[in-house]
């Protein structure tokens, strides 16, 4: 890692943590992303919880904007095919909702807040991720 990587790590680090504890101090409501995503589609509720999540959702793609502007475009290569993407999000969706929640949920909030049932959640999206790169680099021999 290079030095301009590990400030980026920890400005993105600190940020995160900086909106999600703003978003609970002033709304009372965890930065669960996957969460706010499901309620913000749910457009018949229309109530304050959804205009939260639009707000939040919305913010999270517009801070990704102003980083793009300032710092320039990150370049991008997909290796993978669609078909395999698909199938990972799919999966990703999946476990969001067996473990009610995501890593944003869990593992910045929910490990903030020392629950027990968080910290559950966020050492098995690690094993299983660990899991997944032993498999794919050292046993079928991926890059």
């Amino acid at each position: 890692m290079t030095g301009a990587t590990i400030l980026s790590a920890i400005a993105g680090g600190l940020l995160i943590g900086s909106a999600a504890g703003l978003l609970l101090l002033l709304s009372g409501r965890i930065a669960g992303v996957s969460g706010m995503a499901a309620a913000a589609v749910r457009i018949a509720d229309r109530g304050p919880p959804w205009r939260q999540a639009a707000g939040f959702i919305l913010g999270l793609q517009g801070g990704a904007f102003l980083v793009a502007l300032a710092l320039g475009m990150p370049r991008i290569t997909i290796s993978s095919s669609p078909p395999l993407l698909i199938a990972a999000g799919l999966l990703v969706g999946f476990g969001t909702r067996l473990g009610n929640g995501c890593t944003s949920g869990h593992g910045v909030c929910g490990l903030a807040r020392l629950s027990p049932r968080s910290l559950a959640a966020t050492g098995t999206f690690m094993a299983a991720g660990f899991a997944t790169v032993f498999v794919l680099r050292h046993m079928l021999g991926g890059s």
